[in-house]
């Protein structure tokens, strides 16, 4: 099982990651409502490296990018769900609308996004290519999405 760290102790994780030689992959998200197309992200993303660790959305910054009605679970609830998968090894949450502080500050091995994504679009890419790292984009799973659940969810309601 994965924990959820502070920044100050995932730079301590990645400092020793590096030490020992393994790499360190770097994925993020608001992980809202998991979903098969989150945990095969993961999987996928877990399997470039020794180390995964997931930047998850402050609430503030999912209201920011998906709206007022959003997350629809917390923060430490959506924390704790992502560090429980097989997959993750550590969990930080972040405030600002990108995770481009944090890959400036832990410097991934390999950042991995999913496939609504170009390499060319990913916050950070140039950080982690300048230091030798990959970009990784891997497909998304059609008919998954959590702004489609939500959806389905509210018409349910109506």
């Amino acid at each position: 099982m994965g924990e959820v760290l502070s920044l100050e102790e995932a730079k301590r994780r990645r400092t020793a990651a590096r030490v020992l030689g393994r790499r360190f992959v770097f994925t993020n998200g608001c992980f809202d409502l998991i979903h098969p197309g989150h945990t095969e992200l993961l999987r996928r993303a877990r399997s470039f490296g020794d180390y995964l660790l997931v930047g998850l959305n402050s609430d503030r910054s999912v209201r920011a990018l998906k709206g007022p009605n959003r997350p629809v679970q917390g923060e430490l609830a959506r924390a704790q769900v992502v560090a429980a998968l097989a997959s993750v090894d550590y969990v930080v949450l972040f405030d600002e609308d990108t995770p481009l502080r944090l890959i400036q500050e832990l410097v991934p091995d390999v950042l991995v996004k999913g496939g609504d994504y170009t390499p060319a679009t990913v916050v950070g890419r140039d950080v982690v290519e300048k230091a030798g790292g990959r970009v990784q984009v891997v497909p998304l799973i059609p008919g998954f999405s959590s702004s489609q659940i939500t959806e389905r969810i509210r018409q349910d309601r109506t």
